[in-house]
Order: C-alpha cells, then sequence, then structure tokens
C-alpha cells in the first residue's frame, strides 16, 4: 500500500460530523472514553482555528470517502516543544493499513510545515493497532510513559517519535 490511497483535508467548519462518528465508546476506548458535547464542540473549534499544526479529514483516494482523522499539533514535551500526532479511522475502514498510510501523509506535512524536529505519537500501551501503526509509518519507540490524556487523566503510553530532520 501507498500514501496515495489516502488524501488529507484540511478539517472544515462541516466536518464536526465525523467527531461525532469518532466519539462512540468503541472509538474511544483507549482515551478514556467519549467526550461531552460540550467538548467536542469545543474540540470542533479548537481543530478549525489551530494556527500551528492541521488537522485533517482523511479521506479515501479511491472512493472519495471519509475514512477518519488525523492531525499534529504543538505541545510540551520533556521541556521542549514537540509536534504531536493523533489520528482515528472509522471501523468500517479499519483494518485496511489507511491509518498508517495517513499517518505516513501528516509526517510529510509536519516536516513541511517546520518548527520542530519532532513529531510524536502516544498511543496506549494496551492499544497494539495504533502501536503497529507507528511502527509502519517510520516512528521510532523511545519507550512508555505516563501521558495525561484527556486533561485530569493519566494512562501508560508508548512515546514514538520521528525525527523530521532525517
Amino acid at each position: 500500500m501507498n500514501v496515495e490511497q489516502v488524501r488529507l483535508q484540511p478539517w472544515g467548519a462541516g466536518d464536526f460530523w465525523l467527531l461525532e462518528r469518532l466519539n462512540s465508546p468503541e472509538m474511544t476506548a483507549h482515551l478514556g472514553g467519549p467526550e461531552s458535547e460540550e467538548r467536542l464542540a469545543d474540540r470542533q473549534l479548537r481543530y478549525v482555528r489551530l494556527d500551528r499544526g492541521g488537522m485533517f479529514r482523511v479521506e479515501s483516494a479511491v472512493s472519495g470517502e471519509t475514512v477518519g482523522s488525523i492531525g499534529f499539533w504543538e505541545r510540551e514535551w520533556r521541556g521542549e516543544s514537540v509536534w504531536e500526532t493523533g489520528w482515528g479511522v472509522l471501523p468500517e475502514f479499519q483494518g485496511r493499513g489507511l491509518a498508517a498510510q495517513a499517518a505516513r501523509a501528516v509526517v510529510v506535512a509536519a516536516r513541511v510545515a517546520g518548527w520542530h524536529r519532532y513529531l510524536h505519537a502516544f498511543p496506549g500501551v494496551d492499544h497494539p493497532a495504533s502501536n503497529s501503526v507507528c511502527r509502519k509509518a517510520g516512528f521510532t519507540l523511545i519507550g512508555p510513559v505516563e501521558f495525561e490524556y484527556p486533561k485530569g487523566s493519566w494512562m501508560t503510553s508508548n512515546d514514538w517519535r520521528i525525527d523530521l530532520q532525517a
């Protein structure tokens, strides 16, 4: 499979429906569970207004269907500013390698954006599918860390990192 099987479309005002689909108990099982409507509305505003980084709707390059979301944004991590990435693929499109393709595409987008040397991903240690996405997208496993997500809730995650200057 190659990156051309997915396209990243900039997040838009009309993409709130996708946040709602990605907010199911099944999709948020490794993220602390579904968010309230108010939190989803806040997330939508943040995504639309993101000034550094980018949020994207992931689209099948073959059918044009929306298959999920991915993005990258700034965060402080261990005393430095880095990019962080996260994604979600709708259940009916999982298992096809689309998340790894989208992750490779977001690496390119983060590299083009500049600003930071590293892009990190923090999937839960108990989430083999997302850890596999990191591996397939070329990230290097740094190791397990305690990670706050959502705010106020701590989980054990793997810190995966890719050097955008390599």
